[in-house]
């Protein structure tokens, strides 16, 4: 999950344009200390009773657990990428991830 963190500015474009959120089924308490201690600029949601989950197809049935949800609100505010399971330990993931960002954030031409 560091990754998160560390790709952020790059995989993210520091947020611009750009919301994402990561679900799992982890009660909000821990997601809420582990994101502060750890300083992820990214908003994380519990789905402790799995709804959303079960509603995107990341419900693990045998485990009785939701699979890491990830998603990606564009600027229109609507979910415009969605990773159910989010392979946060897979480096394409990322790749995958930050081409479905660039196309919904223009290059930032204000930078130099």
């Amino acid at each position: 999950m560091n990754a998160y963190r560390d790709q952020y500015a790059q995989t993210f474009k520091n947020g611009r344009n750009v919301v994402l959120i990561a679900i799992s089924a982890d009660v909000d308490t821990a997601l809420a200390s582990w994101a502060r201690d750890a300083d992820y600029p990214v908003l994380f949601a519990s789905d402790t009773g799995s709804a959303v989950g079960k509603a995107y197809g990341a419900y693990n049935a045998q485990y009785k657990l939701d699979n890491r949800n990830l998603f990606v609100v564009g600027p229109d505010g609507k979910i415009a990428y969605r990773a159910t399971p989010f392979r946060e330990i897979d480096p394409t993931a990322y790749t995958e991830l930050g081409s479905a960002i660039n196309k919904l954030v223009p290059p930032d031409t204000t930078a130099h």
